[in-house]
């Protein structure tokens, strides 16, 4: 999962890299046609042009900033999920390991029964400890599966908050 969200991260590297090229030649390609020109241009007409390529460029500046931010805060937030699916991995192997060895124990309690009746009696102990485990076991992984969420919204609650920030401070 990681090497595909890593090719995406680097792929919005690589576009916001190209996207920055074109900007670049789209700019000496609008000075080149230009400069030739022997045309008397108004102070007023040249001054609202200047204004308006510096705004373009602070625009893309501050686009390119807002999309760099973002394809980190997603690379943090993916991550926070890869690490969290690794220890619901880990808790459903310890428990899966303890239901092993429980379903063990009743076994070897069963070969040592005297009769079938205390065969039945173990057999239904067991189901009934075994409901609780299970519980209580479901429980444990509702209780990691909603913390390791939370911990991979984070990153993205932080940057819109950021980004809400920013923008009301304007």
């Amino acid at each position: 999962m990681s090497e595909v969200n890593g090719n995406g991260v680097q792929e919005a590297k690589e576009t916001i890299a190209a996207a920055a090229d074109a900007f670049k030649a789209v700019e000496s390609n609008v000075n080149e046609a230009f400069s030739g020109l022997d045309v008397a241009v108004p102070e007023a007409v040249r001054t609202v042009a200047e204004k308006t390529v510096k705004q373009s460029r602070e625009a893309y500046e501050n686009a390119k900033d807002a999309m760099e931010e973002a394809v980190e805060v997603l690379e943090k937030s993916i991550d926070q999920a890869g690490q969290g699916a690794a220890a619901i991995n880990r808790k459903v192997i310890d428990m899966t390991q303890a239901n092993l060895n429980t379903g063990f124990d009743l076994a070897k309690d069963i070969a040592g029964a005297r009769n079938i009746a205390e065969i039945m009696e173990l057999q239904n102990a067991f189901v009934r400890k075994q409901f609780e485990v299970l519980t209580a076991q479901a429980e444990e992984i509702r209780a990691l599966s909603t913390q390791i969420a939370s911990n991979a919204a984070d990153p993205l609650k932080e940057h819109v908050t950021r980004s809400i920030d920013k923008v009301i401070t304007r």
